[in-house]
């Protein structure tokens, strides 16, 4: 389901309408066994986030009520901005949500929306996808300016292996109702940009000590087991084996 539904891959059935516009959402199909819940916000501010995620959430969670029948498995896809951990310590989704900014304040007001509205609803906290289309990181390293601070982790998960588990949660029986959507190498974002640098042969990035970054960002490790235990194999388990497959397209 898209506002624009010509840009929909070739083999998919469309649905064109528009989440923030109630009347569109009136012609859902009768059966639907899993609704996958990913939007994005058009725009970075606060008003565009709670547009995508809280408002367009209930809209479609209305109308799905009104549709009547089997309520149908909801995936909803979240954030791992919804922890505020600065540490650098390890996390796991019983660790506490702290969010630092609104993205991730508003993100677990949809997930507490989308929870109470569903009895079969589950969660998938998403680390930074990267991939086709998703080279920030590569861009940055490519202009040969990159900086980062030392010792900040980041956590990130390849477009296919986003798009896998997703699915791979879709034909489980009894998932779990939360889990976090990473690889398995939280590493230092200072690693990755000297690792994609040396690849692209620019300079390597300039570190910045954490005493003179700004704070308002988090630092932490996320953990996997979850995703796992679930029985998903990643394709690209790590940044090196993601991004070596990013720069052969590229």
């Amino acid at each position: 389901m898209r506002r624009r539904i010509d840009r929909l891959a070739a083999g998919i059935k469309p649905i064109a309408a528009d989440l923030n516009d109630p009347s569109t959402l009136r012609s859902l199909p009768s059966r639907l066994d899993v609704v996958y819940y990913t939007a994005a916000a058009d725009e970075s501010g606060e008003a565009a986030y709670r547009r995508a995620y809280v408002e367009g959430l209930d809209n479609l969670l209305v109308a799905l009520a009104k549709r009547g029948g089997r309520p149908p498995r909801l995936i909803f896809t979240s954030s791992t901005s919804v922890y505020g951990q600065t540490d650098g310590g390890w996390i796991d989704e019983d660790s506490p949500t702290e969010p630092l900014g609104f993205a991730g304040r508003i993100l677990l007001e949809a997930e507490t929306l989308a929870d109470a509205a569903m009895a079969s609803c589950c969660l998938v906290r998403l680390a930074g996808i990267y991939g086709p289309g998703r080279t920030r990181l590569i861009r940055r390293a490519r202009s040969g300016e990159a900086s980062c601070t030392a010792g900040v982790y980041g956590n990130r998960i390849h477009a296919d292996d986003a798009a896998g588990f997703l699915a791979h949660l879709g034909h489980m029986k009894s998932p779990e109702s939360l889990y976090i959507g990473a690889d398995d190498d939280p590493a230092p974002i200072c690693d990755v940009l000297a690792w994609l640098a040396a690849r692209l042969d620019s300079p390597p990035p300039r570190v910045v000590r954490s005493i003179d970054a700004p704070a308002a960002r988090g630092n932490k490790r996320c953990s996997n087991r979850r995703l796992r235990s679930s029985g998903y194999q990643l394709r690209f388990p790590g940044y090196r084996e993601g991004y070596a497959n990013v720069l052969g397209q590229t």
